[in-house]
Formats: C-alpha cells, structure tokens, sequence
C-alpha cells in the first residue's frame, strides 16, 4: 500500500493526515496548535508541525507530502534566509489604510481586478507589504524576500535544500500575481515595498520539488481554499459552501474573474484552472448569538428552526453583525425586520437567523454565476453544516440540489491528493464523505423565490448601495 500525506497548517493549527493514495481513506493523523494572534513567528508552525509528527509511526511509509496553508500572510526573510519579523496573517487589518491608497494608486479597483483578477483588501499580501514599506522601514529595507506561510513551511520540510517555491493558487492571493500569463507583477511590488524582491518559484501543481531529509517527495503544496477545492472534488458547474466561523463560497472556473467591485477573488486553484471565491464575515457565529439571545442550545436552536414554516412568518434577519465583506458593507450592523405579534416567536426567530446566514451565501454563488456561468448544484462543508436545520433549510434557501459533506480535513486531504498527484502523475479520483443529500422539492423552490425577492428588496432598501446584488428570481430554483 502506498502511503502520502497532507498538511493544513491553518491559522489555529496544524493538522496531518496519511491517506492511502490510491482510495484516499484517512489511516493516521496528527495535531498541534498555533499561536493566538494576527501576528506570529513563522518558526511557530514548523515547531507546531514537528510536535504534530513528534510520534515516528505517523510518518511511516509516507512516500509524498504536500502543504495547503493559510492564504496571503507575509513572510519577511532577508538575504541569509532568516525571518525579518513576525509574519503578518490574513486576518490582520493593519493595512486596510494600505488597500485603499494602492487602489486609488493603481487607478481605482478596476484597474486592479484588470491586473491581476483581485481587488486588495487588508488580508492580501501586497497591502501588508506597504504597510511594512510605511510603518517599519527598516525592516522594509532588510527585506529580501517574501513568501507565503505554504512556502515557508515547505521550505523548511525539505531542510531549505531547495530555493523557495509556490504554486499559482497560493500565488494568486497575493496581488502581485496574474494568474492569466502566470507570472509575478514585479512593478506592483515595487509600488508596495519600493524595492524588488526575490519572490519563490511558481512549481507546477504535480511537480516534485524536492526531499525531506528522510527522503520524502515534496509536492507544490497550495493555499487552504485551493487545497479544499481538492479535497472536496469540486466541479465546474458547482459551487463549494463552506459554512464555519465566517463563510466562502467558490467554484471552478476555466478563465479567471475579473470582478471589479472587490466581490469576488480572482484565484487561482491547485489543477492548473481557476477558483473564484467570495467571502462572508458572518456565519456560524450569529447561530450562536441567536441560540444565546433565546437562552437555547445550538440542538434546541435547530429544533425551533425545524419548527417554523419556510420563511419564518415574514421575519427577515440581515446577518451583518459583524459588518460584511460581500456584499461590501464594513459598517453595516444585523437587523431583524418585519416583526409583528404574530410572528415573534422564538422558533420563527431561529429560523429566520438560519435563513439569513444561508442566505448571504446563496448571494456569494449568485455573484459567482454572474461571473463564470451557472452553478447547477451546492457542496455544503463546515462545521455549521452539521445542524440538521442548516441542512434540511438549505435546499430552501439555495434552490438547488444539495451535497453535505460529512466531517473530514478537507484542506489535509486535499493537500494529500496533491502529494499522490505528484508521485504518480495522475491526479487520484478520492470519494468525498458525504452525510446527506437533499433536492430541492417544488416546495423548496417556491420558498427560494420568495425568500430571494424579499431580501433583494429588503437589502436595496436598508443599503441602496449594493444595487440589485441579491439572488435573483432566475437562480434561485
């Protein structure tokens, strides 16, 4: 039997997984933690790693081994190879002042998407590099090179006995990479940091890169979106749904997005193809605002939600409690609209929350569809995915035949299906662990029209801005 292995170093911890490569069944895993914060030390993950390999039976018989990572955080290293300073994650927004003056630089967000598919927001690596550029010159200055957390953790697993490599969907994330001509915009990191710098080698996505000390191949590796697109199989035609503390939304594509209003990110993925993405703030977290307002569990918050009837007696819940990244409302704050005697009860409130999260992201898949064609069907993934009531309301809210998948380390396995891609030379066709699947009756697509046609209109109403963005009549069923 031919083992291989996958690597999620997320922002929480690392997770590894041996997987037979030929049927992708998971036989030995491991675990540690990362740090807590926004800013940490790269050297963090590789002792994280290390302790999640610390037992030697985990590893054996191991033949190839990939990486997916957290996307866009910057790594600093100067011209020994040594880390400048702490390494700045995704979820940093130091640099949003940063985002804003290279758009209004470059001129304006569509100049941008044109560039390289993707309007920088504070999580991309470009705006973290100017902030670098503007705040700490310094270490600006000592600066040689940059690379990913992906990059830099293959890196190290290969004993640095090979320069720095990437792989385009990690790339890609970055905003100073056209993943169109699959190259480096060296002029747009000039502009962030001032100077050039040496970026790592864009690896093919089944190429070997090199050894382990111990003799292991090392895949490409990818970035943890990229590496979930393996994970899970994706298609073209459909739409991935990842529903966990905030939510993601992407599909296949064959041409890279150019959206220009910042919505959608034009990435890159692991095979060589596309992976648009769009990104909510809010998701699992108002399930569990809501069960904390009606003094429930999350059980007893799906059983009134189960309780209610499709569209919780006209309640209309915008889940904005956090502000929102799609549509762009960064001051926009949760409403709960319609209510009357009738109809404010704790179950049509559950529901009606339910409704809502789903909702924001049946509105990134129609962003999605205006951008690379129809979406036919929906993989559901997360950890809220494993509510009964997100499950059995979803076919209600998307209109679409539904895919729950059950509980399993997609980026892991996803980044192991990389590594057996590599060794063998044809990418593994691995079965996903699927929990459930739901069509939508004529019942659900009814409740979907009517539920996008009322929040289409509640959203133009409370923020005009966003102009007809919701999920349309045409796509809902």
């Amino acid at each position: 039997m031919t083992y291989v292995a996958g690597v999620d170093s997320s922002t929480q911890s690392v997770k590894v997984v041996v997987c037979d490569a030929e049927t992708g069944a998971v036989v030995r895993s491991g675990r540690a933690a990362h740090p807590d914060g926004t800013e940490v030390t790269a050297a963090a993950w590789w002792d994280a790693y290390r302790s999640a390999t610390a037992d030697p039976a985990l590893l054996d018989g191991v033949e190839a081994l990939a990486v997916g990572g957290q996307q866009h955080g910057m790594v600093t290293l100067d011209e020994s190879g040594e880390l400048v300073r702490d390494a700045l994650l995704w979820n940093d927004n130091r640099s949003a002042r940063d985002a804003r003056d290279l758009i209004d630089e470059l001129g304006g967000a569509a100049a941008w998407a044109d560039a390289v598919g993707t309007v920088p927001v504070a999580s991309m690596t470009v705006t973290k590099l100017r902030w670098l550029a503007r705040a700490e010159p310094e270490h600006a200055a000592r600066t040689h090179a940059v690379v990913l957390p992906h990059d830099w953790l293959t890196w190290q697993l290969g004993g640095r006995s090979f320069d720095p490599v990437t792989d385009r969907g990690d790339a890609s994330g970055t905003c100073y990479f056209d993943a169109t001509a699959d190259r480096y915009r060296d002029d747009l990191v000039r502009r962030a940091i001032g100077h050039d710098l040496a970026l790592p080698r864009v690896a093919r996505p089944d190429e070997v890169v090199g050894h382990t000390p111990e003799g292991i191949a090392i895949a490409a590796g990818t970035g943890d979106n990229m590496a979930a697109g393996l994970g899970l199989g994706l298609r073209e035609q459909e739409a991935v749904v990842s529903l966990g503390t905030s939510g993601t939304a992407f599909t296949r594509s064959t041409a890279q997005t150019h959206e220009p209003t910042g919505t959608v990110a034009g990435f890159a993925d692991a095979t060589g193809a596309f992976l648009p993405l769009v990104c909510t703030l809010n998701g699992a977290r108002n399930l569990v605002a809501a069960a904390e307002l009606l003094g429930v569990s999350l059980d007893e918050l799906s059983r009134l939600a189960l309780s209610a009837e499709p569209g919780s007696g006209g309640l209309t819940f915008l889940p904005y409690l956090e502000g929102e990244r799609t549509p762009p409302l960064p001051d926009a704050r949760g409403e709960l609209l319609g209510l009357t005697l009738r109809n404010m009860t704790p179950a049509n409130v559950a529901r009606a929350t339910i409704e809502g999260v789903l909702w924001s992201l049946a509105y990134g898949v129609q962003v999605l569809q205006e951008q690379t064609g129809p979406v036919t069907a929906i993989t559901l993934t997360g950890g809220a995915s494993q509510s009964d009531a997100v499950r059995r309301i979803a076919p209600a809210v998307f209109g679409l035949p539904i895919r729950v998948t059950d509980t399993f380390e997609s980026v892991a396995v996803g980044a192991a299906r990389q590594a057996a891609w590599a060794l063998t030379g044809a990418l593994p066709d691995w079965p996903v662990p699927v929990l459930s699947e739901h069509e939508p009756t004529t019942a659900d697509q009814v409740a979907a029209t009517e539920l996008s046609e009322r929040y289409r209109a509640v959203l133009l109403e409370r923020h005009p801005s966003t102009g007809a963005v919701a999920l349309s009549t045409e796509t809902a069923g």
